[in-house]
């Protein structure tokens, strides 16, 4: 046999392009082997293209690679982004903006409670007693503050709109006849932060009722989580 004839025979013994599609079972994923004809060498030399793709619910491998490259970075992206804030919401890390930010929006409207992250972060570090007072004491009278003003702002809203000074039912009456000491009972849940609005639309003065304000959340901080802590100590601990 001469030599271009062993040539051709050595050839044709190589897979083609349109060989079938090895797929080896690999647990989850399949390991995709497509045998090819190298065109580079002239001695007919084959390769090979392995790529993972996973299999289906069938059994059967589904080839989508490009797909993948794409899905894979964004979980690991988004897997990044909520590791990333679940440790910037660690006690007692951050625990004090934590508590700044929760007790500010619970002064508002909004129904939120402060005072069972005020606990834990006491609770993780009792050494914190007092500045976790002063920092949750300080975000809720700000947002008794900002109540203030959204009823402010609401009741000349409503004199704008119909020229006249709103009806004063007995209780607003009864308020304001207490003027700003009425705040003190803005710790009070469910009434509390309302009567913080309500003393705005009533325009006590500002400067009073946040004075007033303070003095009773600090107290209602202060009574509520020292006594779950060391005079009730396993009313929320087993």
């Amino acid at each position: 046999m001469d030599a271009a004839a062993r040539r051709e025979t050595r050839l044709s013994s190589v897979p083609s392009k349109s060989a079938q599609v090895d797929l080896e079972p690999r647990g989850t994923q399949s390991r995709l082997h497509v045998p090819y004809r190298s065109g580079l060498g002239c001695d007919g030399s084959s390769g090979a293209v392995t790529a993972l793709t996973p299999l289906t619910a069938s059994g059967t491998a589904s080839l989508r690679p490009a797909r993948a490259r794409i899905i894979t970075p964004m979980q690991n992206y988004l897997e990044y982004l909520i590791h990333a804030l679940l440790a910037a919401l660690a006690l007692p890390k951050v625990g004090l903006a934590s508590v700044f930010i929760v007790a500010l929006v619970s002064a508002t409207l909004l129904p939120l409670g402060s005072e069972p992250l005020v606990f834990l972060v006491v609770k993780a570090d009792p050494g914190l007693f007092w500045a976790t007072m002063g920092v949750a004491t300080l975000g809720n009278t700000l947002g008794g503050a900002i109540s203030w003003w959204m009823g402010y702002g609401a009741e000349a809203a409503y004199e704008k709109a119909t020229h006249h000074k709103p009806p004063s039912p007995r209780l607003l009456a009864y308020l304001q006849r207490f003027g700003a000491k009425a705040c003190l009972l803005s710790w009070l849940p469910v009434v509390g932060d309302p009567l913080c609005a309500v003393a705005g639309w009533l325009k006590l003065p500002f400067w009073p009722c946040v004075a007033y304000m303070a003095i009773g959340k600090l107290a209602r901080y202060v009574v509520m989580t020292a006594g779950l802590l060391w005079v009730f100590p396993g009313v929320l601990t087993p």
